[in-house]
């Protein structure tokens, strides 16, 4: 009676506590040896440790946005509301983080679908939070923007190829997706996104120029129209 108490007390209740320790270890084998830790990683034990994840990539993202605001580096900048905007930037991050961890999971379910991976929800979520790792690294290399526009979108594009990585180990080593088809996919989002960087290089370029342009030419000339005017 007494030894059936006490196996009874020794057992765990349910997934209540969170090891810290296990997560800190797990991100780094996620950033430096992506391969055999999604070969290996979980799929069950409920939502509560992926969502917890999140949260915590998103603070530590927050956490370095909120930095750069106060240095006025980077993305996000000061401004003339100071740290406000920084606190609002760290709310920000928590809340991407929550709901980005889902719409992730729902992207990945169906990549995994159309690589005859798992569609198991649980699992894609597992996922989604395992590649959320590079979030806070993102966030840190953020400052870079605040150097050079260039710069940051080349490190930026970088940060987007380790996550299409991660991506790509998870599917294949977690969710047991076709190797072939995820390695086509990948390469197709790889070329999306670098449209994507092009462009947004090349529109800045013209603005650039226009602005320049403008600063000759028209501003000389609304300046004269201007001293005419007053005299």
């Amino acid at each position: 009676m007494s030894n059936g108490t006490s196996e009874s007390s020794s057992q765990p209740q349910g997934n209540v506590s969170f090891d810290f320790n296990a997560f800190f270890n797990e991100s780094k084998e996620t950033l430096l040896n992506p391969g055999s830790y999604f070969a290996s990683m979980k799929t069950t034990g409920g939502m509560v440790e992926p969502l917890i994840k999140a949260v915590i990539y998103g603070a530590v993202a927050g956490i370095f946005a909120f930095l750069w605001s106060l240095l006025k580096i980077g993305a996000v900048g000061g401004g003339m509301f100071g740290g406000a905007i920084g606190v609002m930037v760290f709310v920000w991050f928590l809340i991407a983080a929550v709901i980005g961890l889902f719409i992730g999971a729902v992207i990945i379910l169906v990549i995994s679908a159309i690589c005859k991976g798992s569609t198991d929800f649980e699992s894609n979520v597992r996922v989604s939070a395992a590649v959320m790792v590079i979030m806070p690294v993102s966030a840190f290399l953020g400052f870079a923007g605040g150097i050079s526009f260039y710069l940051g979108a080349v490190i930026t594009f970088a940060v987007i190829l380790y996550a299409l990585r991660l991506l790509y180990n998870g599917l294949t080593g977690t969710l047991k997706a076709k190797a072939d088809t995820t390695r086509i996919v990948s390469y197709v989002l790889i070329a999306v996104f670098a449209l994507m960087m092009i462009g947004k290089i090349t529109a800045l370029r013209k603005a650039s120029q226009f602005m320049d342009g403008f600063n000759n030419k028209d501003l000389k000339e609304m300046m004269k129209e201007l001293e005419k005017e007053n005299n």
